[in-house]
């Protein structure tokens, strides 16, 4: 069945970084959240993206779209207030975006922020969208170990789309020159935020890995495979003072090298 042609998605895009370059390219998550929308017929797809008018956002114009809504922001900038506000001028009835950037903050908070300020609920780890009988949308999505769930969702929402959803198409040179990156005039609201954030590299944070008992039916490795594993150990605080909780967590993050306290001299 085909989609009502008056129906429009929104795909919010940001500039990401290669992870082993550090140049400026399409964000991963975003492209594949733009693959997603170019797979959904009868929608009229839309870019939007706020902050600085960077070359790499043509890799999104080389996949099929011919125009990038640019909302002008300056790095100290709050976006979500410009990206709210577009998105009311608008009024799409769908919103995709990546689980978080790939540079900045990378905090993941953006779609929440968007959502709750535009009143609609999001939808996180989308791999794929389609129409129901109903009126409604089938939004599959991912869980751990390989999982999905399958949702009914009524417009509009948000949906932050998984890492596992289809990988984006190649970007094509000759659209990425064609298309036009369009700026759009929108207040900037500043982060108060932003003048205390330090940057660093991403380091790779430990994982606890516990021997797995071998599996020796058929049975057995499915759901080996397929079960999230419960988490074991821990304690139980509920009568202690605030202090000796807060003395607990402070040495499970220090004990799992979450962060590190530096030994008196």
């Amino acid at each position: 069945m085909s989609l009502d042609k008056s129906l429009k998605v929104r795909v919010l895009v940001s500039v990401g970084q290669h992870p082993k370059s550090g140049r400026e390219r399409r964000a991963d998550q975003d492209s594949r959240a733009l693959e997603l929308a170019l797979g959904m017929p009868g929608f009229s797809v839309g870019l939007l993206h706020a902050g600085s008018e960077s070359p790499a956002l043509r890799e999104y114009l080389g996949m099929g779209v011919k125009a990038i809504d640019v909302l002008k922001q300056p790095s100290s900038a709050d976006v979500v207030p410009a990206l709210v506000q577009a998105l009311r001028n608008d009024s799409p009835d769908l919103v995709l975006c990546g689980t978080r950037a790939e540079t900045g903050e990378a905090s993941g908070m953006t779609p929440y922020r968007v959502a709750n300020a535009l009143g609609w609920p999001l939808v996180p780890a989308v791999v794929s969208i389609s129409r129901g009988s109903d009126g409604t949308y089938e939004v599959l999505q991912a869980l751990p170990r390989g999982q999905r769930r399958l949702l009914k969702v009524r417009t509009p929402f948000v949906a932050t789309v998984d890492p596992a959803a289809a990988e984006a198409r190649q970007s094509a040179f000759g659209p990425a020159q064609r298309g036009q990156l369009q700026a759009v005039a929108v207040a900037s609201v500043a982060d108060p935020a932003a003048n205390d954030l330090e940057f660093s590299p991403a380091r790779k944070r430990p994982k606890r890995i516990a021997a797995a008992r071998k599996a020796t039916t058929a049975a057995e490795r499915f759901k080996a495979a397929t079960v999230k594993s419960a988490s074991k150990g821990g304690q139980v605080l509920v009568k202690e003072t605030a202090a000796e909780k807060a003395s607990a967590i402070l040495n499970l993050l220090v004990a799992e090298g979450v962060i590190a306290v530096d030994s008196p001299s």
